[in-house]
């Protein structure tokens, strides 16, 4: 599978498409936290009070997780799709494959950075981020 390179320019115009795509999967990212606070809670209620009827209570909510983590992978999807890299959800973190004077880098973006202004190489991550020239 042949990997789209980016120019420093290409990576940037694409930012703003790839922020908003990046909220929405943050907002969902919580969501989904949130839900599975809510049915340990409920599981954690039902242990305790020791009721038990034989149907799965909990079937709806599990469910609903289930669900949601589907959409989340087709959204974290859509970022490989697009030739990019999510890195990470909180902060978002994206990389865009490029190439630095012959050598194969990744372009770097931090969720809070008004553009790309960093690369690193393959193997050095993000704590080996260098500033664009």
């Amino acid at each position: 599978m042949d990997v789209k390179l980016f120019t420093v320019e290409e990576a940037n115009g694409m930012l703003p498409d790839l922020i908003a795509d990046l909220k929405v999967l943050q907002k969902l990212a919580d969501d989904i936290e949130e839900k599975q606070r809510e049915l340990l809670r409920a599981k954690a209620r039902q242990r305790s009070s020791g009721a038990s009827d034989g149907e799965d209570p909990f079937f709806e909510a599990e469910s609903m997780i289930d669900f949601l983590k589907m959409e989340g992978e087709l959204l974290v999807g859509n970022f490989a799709r697009k030739g990019v890299q999510l890195k990470m959800i909180h902060p978002g973190l994206i990389d865009f494959p490029a190439m630095i004077d012959g050598e194969n880098v990744l372009l770097c973006w931090r969720e809070g950075e008004e553009r790309v202004m960093h690369y690193h190489t393959w193997h050095d991550g993000f704590q080996g981020r260098k500033p664009l020239a």
